[in-house]
């Protein structure tokens, strides 16, 4: 291994002392952390700056984990300095910085390993910490329940990975992530196919995808830092598992399929339901399960670039969002004071959502086609900017009597054309990102499913409700999946207590009568 890549082990390394120090000595708990966490985060960031100076045959491989583990390291810092005061006079404080430093340390192991064991290893430990936080009340039977049912989930990832390791080995001979990718380039076999098939399906479980999704959304009963540190850093492992092994991943239709299938409709599904809660965390949770499938879909569209910035952008984002819940509340309540209704019934007719969405085509096409010309660099997949404009032609939803907004608006959809064009053909190309080429059915559909999806939002825009209240009772619901899911986990493994401890809580979806339990 060249000296670059140990770089990358420091931060894993740094955490787990860390936690020992926490464990060994109860009253120095929140120093150990503060300077695991720092150490951690400036080992990180020299490992990110070495890795993109060298070159080599896995220079692309350790740029990729680097900027990662770079991400999950600043992370770490600021979510650990925010449970230091967060927690403030709550027991049981030394427990939750042992379970925060070792979940660190289990996300950073997935990120930075090349042996697919290690990987497993990684993935388990980062699911078994994690069910620590989230019961760091343990009297809240909710919060049991709920990381109960996360924990059959993931167990059950665990035996999907576990399965395909044997797999991977009997075909490849070997658990190295960069051989089992060298051999799936050169021709998969049935067992490599077998093992994407699983590997993928547990990617979908650890991202919490429908109908597995309901406990992502009910975890509201753990604190809010480690809200942020599993909407930021540890549900989308899966994601970057894909990523990581892209070549196997690309080399298997049904994969790419299920990943297509199950994540745009999770994405469709949990936006519209998100448009129907008003409570901050719960609309942040349903994001996340949004932006998952999304991440997913484009994984399977083989745009692992775009994932990988989804990935990025999305972590620093929800950490920042649920970190910042409280001042959530308190902008919302002074905008809607400032502008009152009236100004934005005005606001809501004055708009022209149908007419924003052939112009931001014109601007994203009108720039890449400059930018193509400026730089000589190849231009990005057919796909992805049609994604890329329907998710900024949003942007232009604004008064047709604001020049001024309208213009704004304009200039931001050219400076996101330009920051995603700009990490296509530089980071994507410094790391290597497979990308497919070409453009084939699954494109053509996806690209429809989301022409529909836009259309529901103009309806939703416009007119401030949904079709009608039997369809608002349903989305609101989550379409039941969950319900369907909580019944089956609880004969499978029924916890002391459920169901009073659910009657006792406001988990509950709507009835199919339209009341609600």
């Amino acid at each position: 291994m060249p000296p670059h890549d140990w770089l990358l082990w420091i931060p894993t390394i740094v955490y787990l002392l860390g936690a020992i120090a926490a464990k060994a000595f109860p009253s120095r708990h929140w120093p150990s952390t503060t300077f695991a966490t720092r150490a951690a985060a400036l080992a990180a960031l020299l490992a990110a700056v070495t890795a993109f100076l060298v070159s080599g045959e896995s220079a692309n491989t350790t740029r990729l984990a680097a900027l990662v583990s770079l991400l999950i390291a600043f992370l770490g810092w600021i979510i650990a300095a925010y449970s230091r005061r967060y927690l403030g006079g709550e027991p049981g404080q030394a427990r939750y910085t042992v379970s925060l430093l070792i979940t660190l340390a289990a996300v950073t192991t997935v990120v930075v390993t090349d042996n697919f064991l290690a990987l497993m290893a990684g993935w388990t430990a980062s699911s078994l910490g994690l069910h620590q936080l989230l019961t760091f009340y343990p009297e809240r039977r909710a919060a049991v329940i709920v990381a109960h049912k996360k924990f059959i989930a993931s167990r059950l990832a665990d035996a999907l990975l576990a399965v395909a390791a044997v797999l991977l080995f009997r075909d490849v001979g070997s658990f190295d992530l960069a051989t089992v990718n060298a051999v799936a380039t050169a021709g998969a076999s049935s067992s490599l196919h077998a093992a994407a098939v699983l590997i993928t399906l547990a990617a979908l479980l650890k991202c919490a995808q429908m109908p597995v999704h309901g406990w992502l959304i009910q975890v509201m009963e753990a604190p809010t830092p480690v809200s942020a540190l599993l909407h930021a850093g540890v549900v989308n492992l899966g994601g970057y598992v894909l990523i990581r092994m892209a070549p196997l991943i690309g080399a298997t239709p049904l994969a790419e399929a299920l990943l297509v299938t199950i994540g745009g409709l999770t994405a469709i599904a949990a936006g519209l339901v998100m448009l129907t809660r008003i409570t901050i965390k719960v609309r942040l949770a349903w994001s996340t399960c949004s932006q998952m499938g999304f991440m997913l879909l484009e994984c399977g569209l083989g745009l692992y670039d775009l994932a990988l910035l989804h990935l990025l952008a999305h972590s620093v984002y929800k950490a920042h969002a649920f970190l910042t819940a409280g001042d959530a509340v308190r902008s919302s309540v002074a905008r809607h004071t400032a502008e009152g209704i009236a100004g934005l019934d005005a606001k809501r007719q004055g708009a022209t959502p149908w007419l924003a969405l052939p112009l931001a085509a014109l601007l994203v096409t009108m720039t890449t086609r400059v930018w193509c010309a400026v730089t000589g660099l190849p231009a990005a997949p057919w796909t992805a900017l049609a994604l890329l404009t329907f998710g900024l032609s949003t942007l232009l939803w604004s008064s047709t009597r604001s020049a001024r907004r309208f213009v704004a608006g304009c200039l931001t959809v050219l400076l996101g054309t330009l920051l995603y064009l700009g990490w296509h053909g530089l980071i994507g190309a410094a790391i290597g990102l497979h990308t497919k080429a070409g453009v084939d059915r699954t494109d053509a559909i996806v690209v429809g499913a989301f022409f529909g999806l836009y259309a529901v939002q103009i309806h939703i825009f416009e007119r401030g409700r949904l079709l009608s209240r039997q369809v608002y009772e349903w989305v609101y619901a989550g379409f039941y999946l969950d319900e369907y899911f909580t019944r089956l986990t609880f004969r499978i493994w029924p916890v002391r207590g459920a169901h009073t401890a659910l009657a006792n809580t406001s988990l509950s979806a709507p009835r199919r009568d339209g009341r609600f339990a």
